[in-house]
């Protein structure tokens, strides 16, 4: 049997051990990155090597990366910083505004936090603004987790996009990060605003769920806005910068330092930790507990990364990329398109967003060095694939249907319609932004 058959084979089976053998995702990616690499020849001490070299590589990449970004997130999330960014957006905007201040408040907090992160912490919040509005709670839900999603997708330094910015040669995480918000607007327009009227209509019975207890002393509206978009300055601060600072070598070295994703993390952190932790009234004793607790909470994920890249470096030892090259060549199908086409196929077997984007940076490389596509706008291209067709197989998925109360059907027709959408769209507006750069 030749190689695309085992491979199809292969994902087959994950999803089997994942979704019917419930077998723990990390052990799932073992089994089947073992076995394909046998069954297609290689030999033990080779198949050992690869599994070895894609865990340690996807893990050294991107773990600091959820590490920081789980401990950004626990610090605003208990001390309150979140709901009063969310609050003083729907101030702002007014209750005719909600879908608007929701798809805004989910976009600013999506960036520096996780999928996850986000969705715990706003859709409380969505839910009893729709109850105390007498609004339909997808309404405001749907442009909610569209930004959510497209932010998760889309931006570095999330994990998957941090990790397609670090493996394609030539990629620039400042350029990735501007030209993904050009990108975001119009799929959060399309996706969000647009898809949320039409959800509307669907039967919804949420849990009456109350947001989060906010402390005594919050922090202000300025201060949680500043600190949620302090990673996103210090990373186009030193795209931007570039090497116009000869002239000051000391500046422009500390401009390059800190404009680096972990640093840039790092030092959102420790300001978080300062100015919306001690300085409204939290001991450090208990400021340490949130950051163990956020160590724990990311296990599971970096246990699920561990396994997408070693099934990630058996596909490019098996040489699928030059496969796939080939095969995309004959057809004549954009690179860009390719990329898209290859993370959406992974996302639909695996149910992960960020496995997909991991899986497809190894085996699209041929395309992306012979084709001369611009990095950049294969890192969004990818992204935007790897949201495609949201199914049962995503925990997300059954998040929001537990959350919403929606049936099976009407989760089908909201959260996966949703999820196509921001795909279909980011790839529209990545080829579209293409075209203009490059002609």
């Amino acid at each position: 049997m030749s190689t695309l058959p085992l491979i199809s084979l292969t994902l087959i089976a994950l999803v089997w051990l994942i979704s019917v053998v419930r077998l723990p995702t990390f052990l799932a990616f073992l089994l089947v990155s073992v076995c394909l690499a046998l069954t297609c020849g290689l030999d033990a001490a080779s198949t050992m090597n690869a599994v070895q070299k894609g865990m340690g590589s996807t893990l050294g990449s991107i773990v600091p990366i959820i590490l920081t970004g789980a401990w950004l997130g626990g610090i605003a999330a208990r001390t309150g910083a979140t709901s009063v960014l969310a609050e003083s957006i729907v101030s702002r905007l007014g209750t005719r505004r909600l879908p608007l201040a929701f798809l805004l408040t989910g976009f600013l907090v999506g960036i520096p936090l996780f999928f996850a992160v986000g969705f715990f912490l706003l859709v409380p919040i969505a839910l009893s603004v729709a109850r105390i509005h007498r609004l339909h709670p997808l309404s405001i839900g749907i442009p909610l987790l569209a930004s959510l999603s497209i932010a998760q997708g889309y931006l570095p330094p999330h994990p998957s996009s941090y990790y397609l910015v670090t493996h394609l040669p030539g990629a620039d995480m400042g350029r990735t990060l501007g030209w993904g918000i050009v990108v975001s607007i119009p799929a959060m327009l399309v996706s969000g605003l647009l898809f949320g009227r039409y959800a509307s209509r669907v039967d919804a019975q949420p849990m009456n769920l109350a947001p989060q207890t906010l402390p005594e002393r919050k922090p202000s509206a300025a201060a949680a806005f500043s600190l949620m978009l302090l990673p996103v300055f210090l990373i186009g601060l030193k795209s931007l910068m570039g090497n116009r600072l000869v002239s000051y070598p000391t500046l422009a070295r500390t401009i390059d330092v800190t404009g680096e994703p972990v640093v840039a993390l790092m030092l959102s952190v420790l300001a978080a930790t300062a100015w919306l932790g001690l300085r409204n009234g939290h001991r450090w004793s208990e400021m340490q507990q949130w950051l163990h607790e956020g160590a724990k909470d990311i296990a599971p994920l970096v246990f699920t990364f561990a396994g997408a890249g070693a099934l990630k470096e058996v596909l490019v030892q098996l040489q699928l990329g030059e496969t796939l090259f080939a095969m995309f060549s004959e057809s004549g199908i954009p690179p860009l398109v390719a990329g898209w086409s290859v993370a959406a196929l992974l996302r639909i077997a695996t149910g992960s967003s960020t496995v997909a984007g991991i899986t497809t940076a190894g085996l699209i490389l041929p395309i992306l060095q012979a084709s001369g596509t611009d990095p950049d706008m294969m890192v969004l291209a990818i992204g935007a694939g790897s949201m495609v067709l949201s199914h049962v197989n995503d925990s997300g998925f059954w998040l929001f249907k537990e959350y919403f109360g929606t049936s099976l059907r009407d989760t089908l027709r909201t959260w996966t319609v949703m999820e196509t959408l921001v795909a279909l769209t980011g790839l529209a507006g990545v080829m579209v932004l293409d075209r203009i750069l490059h002609g």
